[in-house]
């Protein structure tokens, strides 16, 4: 079991990282929250991990934090009917500390806008995770990289869509604009749905915002 790898950051996209450990690419499906943490491609990097093995399939998921990380494990173990993808989802679409008092309280209002979850998906976790996710304390992040100092805050636009792009006729040429509506896709909201959010925002954030902070103003729309 791989719990921990140490590495430098060679490859990220919207959802993935490739670590290079001594000369061995490891490739990492991370939500959102970890991506944040990330510096820039170059980088060492400490990433806390999740191995799952099926029969024709071994995956691996990166987390900064103790806390994602159990988190994650407690979706995808306790509460039926929710995988990893979901889980990813979970933690890129809201902050710890909202879904803990969201499941605490009972809000499936609030679990609901959760991309692909459902109020029977909710339901279920209040049920299974009640109490369970109060053990989820506050943590120190893992040594995600004596370089934070040096961590961009655009990395989802300039690792995931390539070249700058200057003013174009549809602003969904744009690339940050471009890449924050594939982000949303990703995880699970429909096209036009990922697009209008984006576009919306894009209107208060500025023709400047990058592709992260145009997730992370949609998702506050999309979750309000």
């Amino acid at each position: 079991m791989i719990a921990q790898l140490t590495g430098i950051l060679v490859e990220r996209d919207l959802t993935q990282v490739v670590l290079d450990v001594n000369g061995v690419g490891y490739a990492l499906s991370v939500p959102l929250s970890t991506m944040d943490a990330l510096p820039g491609v170059g980088s060492r990097v400490t990433l806390l991990t999740v191995m799952t093995v099926r029969e024709d399939d071994i995956r691996l998921y990166g987390f900064a934090t103790g806390r994602e990380r159990r988190l994650f494990e407690l979706l995808t173990s306790a509460v039926s009917g929710v995988g990893a993808k979901l889980a990813l989802n979970v933690l890129s679409c809201m902050s710890i500390d909202l879904f803990v008092s969201s499941v605490l309280e009972g809000d499936l209002k609030v679990l609901s806008k959760i991309s692909g979850v459902g109020k029977r998906t909710a339901e279920r976790m209040v049920l299974e995770l009640r109490d369970k996710v109060s053990g989820l304390g506050v943590e120190g992040s893992a040594a995600v990289g004596a370089a934070s100092a040096s961590r961009r805050v655009g990395t989802v636009a300039s690792e995931a869509g390539g070249a700058s792009g200057g003013k174009s006729a549809s602003p969904l040429s744009v690339p940050a604009v471009r890449d924050a509506a594939l982000a949303l896709e990703t995880l699970g909201f429909k096209r036009e749905q990922a697009e209008k959010a984006v576009l919306a925002v894009l209107k208060t954030a500025g023709e400047s915002a990058t592709a992260e902070q145009l997730i992370r103003l949609a998702l506050a729309a999309l979750n309000s």
